[in-house]
């Protein structure tokens, strides 16, 4: 029972609503207007009508008044006199009937001009409130528009409208920290390790043949081969073979020092 009250009254706010919309409002103003004009015009027509009326009434009593004066006359000339006093006492009632209706005329015509100003003031109120009613018609529109931009921008989010560009950055930026994660795992791992050492062994190489490029390029001298920790030959006791083996040794400690020396400078 109470979600039917409810109902209802939802029903009749809405109703209300519609019937209270200014548009509505305006467009019934303007009717009643109208419609009082013109009612007012048909009560004038009908005041003019019965004017028009009284007007030949006393035009036909002015001529019969003016009719027993001539017959009077007529027989005060043949020597009548009873008959020409019966035509004046006739034409004395007949101008008492003029009398009044020349009041009722003048009467009337005061009140059909009376109607006629009134009426053209009303025409000229209908006409002003008309362009007034289109006017505020245009203001309500414009209200409306305003109201519908208003209600527009409040729907806007724009700190939530990237929310997905946000998201996706983070998840970007979570990959990038775990990438570098990974790498500095396998940086410190011995695979690694050797991967770094076969690196700079390549660069040395490299390195080396390059410098030996120039060489035969006349771009660089050759270096004085300096041997600090070898061992001579026919100084050191021992067969030939031992004598190679003390050269390759020497030789093994100074390209690690080299690269010792390298892995440094790269650090």
């Amino acid at each position: 029972m109470k979600r039917l009250l409810n109902w209802l009254k939802a029903i009749f706010n809405r109703t209300m609503d519609k019937v209270e919309d200014p548009d509505i409002m305006l467009d019934q103003a303007k009717r009643d207007m109208q419609g009082a004009l013109v009612a007012n015009k048909e009560k004038a027509v009908q005041a003019i009508t019965q004017k028009n009326r009284l007007q030949g009434m006393l035009d036909d009593a002015k001529k019969r008044s003016a009719q027993l004066e001539s017959q009077a006359a007529m027989a005060l000339k043949q020597g009548n006199r009873d008959l020409a006093t019966q035509f004046m006492r006739e034409k004395m009632n007949n101008d008492s009937v003029v009398a009044q209706l020349q009041g009722s005329y003048e009467q009337a015509v005061q009140t059909v001009e009376a109607v006629k100003v009134a009426l053209k003031r009303q025409e000229e109120e209908v006409r002003k409130k008309t362009a007034e009613a289109l006017a505020m018609k245009a203001q309500w529109k414009q209200a409306q528009i305003q109201n519908s931009i208003s209600k527009a921008l409040e729907g806007l989010t724009f700190e939530n409208e990237y929310g997905s560009f946000g998201a996706a950055q983070d998840r970007i930026r979570e990959a990038q920290s775990e990438a570098s994660a990974r790498q500095e795992m396998m940086d410190s791992s011995l695979q690694g390790k050797m991967i770094g050492m076969e690196d700079k062994a390549r660069d040395m190489e490299a390195e080396s043949e390059l410098e030996k490029l120039e060489e035969r390029l006349g771009m660089r001298s050759a270096p004085a081969v300096e041997t600090p920790n070898t061992v001579s030959v026919s100084a050191a006791p021992g067969t030939p073979d031992a004598a190679v083996d003390a050269a390759a040794q020497s030789e093994a400690e100074r390209q690690i020092a080299e690269l010792e020396r390298r892995l440094q400078s790269g650090q």
